[in-house]
């Protein structure tokens, strides 16, 4: 008999601690959303708790959506499985970011649990570099971020209002082997911003350096002409706390 392994959702945990809410406030706020679309639902903390120990993988529709408003996120950024989208080319050039999901959104990988020799949970600086076709020059991104582990997995949310671009949400789903981590990453422009709110995605591969405080590698994406774009991307850990107290000093952009 086979049985199918589960696997927790990291990416919403991840959210969640990220908007400093406890699992039974985020549920009164998935009731309040649920209200205010006229959409009235029965949310829970244990129905969170089922979402995030992996338990119940897919939200209904009146969920998914309130979901959608509490963290201003789309729900296949949220760690859920679902369908397989098609992949479309966004008009801009920016390095790496131009790829665009389609509306079915993103399965994650689900990665078999290994010990992890080293303990990163904790609040980090991510830096990355980009070359900008559009406007022919490099740019750089900055967020803090909260990491979340569950053994050689990590989860990597940025913080509310933590952006060196306003609206910019940042997730990367990343697995750790010895010093090497390897994953993919996600982000979410702002509507009223340079890229109108697209949504661009990549692979990433970092090295941890010996103290366990820094990572540094590579990103890589699709450009408009479907070449492959490439530049550098840094995590650096600035407090091993992920305490509500903690998470709100870091709710702010970087300098």
């Amino acid at each position: 008999m086979t049985t199918t392994a589960v696997v927790p959702n990291d990416v919403l945990r991840a959210v969640r601690i990220g908007l400093r809410l406890s699992q039974d406030d985020f549920a009164k706020a998935l009731r309040r959303a649920g209200a205010e679309l006229g959409e009235p639902n029965e949310a829970s903390k244990r129905l969170v708790q089922r979402w995030e120990s992996g338990t119940s993988k897919t939200p209904r529709g009146v969920y998914a959506r309130a979901l959608e408003r509490v963290t201003g996120r789309p729900v296949e950024a949220l760690g859920f499985t679902l369908p397989l989208p098609m992949a479309r080319v966004h008009g801009d050039g920016k390095g790496g970011h131009d790829m665009e999901t389609g509306a079915g959104g993103v399965t994650p990988a689900e990665v078999g649990v290994q010990p992890a020799a080293q303990t990163y949970s904790g609040v980090w600086l991510s830096r990355y570099e980009f070359f900008s076709s559009g406007r022919g020059d490099s740019y750089e991104g900055k967020h803090y971020t909260v990491i979340v582990q569950h053994g050689n997995r990590l989860t990597v949310q940025s913080l509310p209002g933590a952006s060196s671009n306003p609206d910019s949400p940042l997730t990367l789903d990343l697995t750790v082997d010895r010093n090497v981590v390897t994953g993919t990453w996600v982000e979410q422009t702002a509507t009223d911003g340079y890229y109108n709110g697209a949504r661009y995605h990549g692979a990433i591969q970092l090295l941890v350096e010996p103290t366990g405080r820094r990572m540094t590698g590579k990103w890589v994406g699709f450009g408009k002409d479907f070449d492959v774009n490439t530049g550098p991307w840094e995590l650096r850990l600035v407090d091993r706390s992920t305490s509500k107290a903690t998470l709100e000093r870091y709710s702010q952009p970087p300098e």
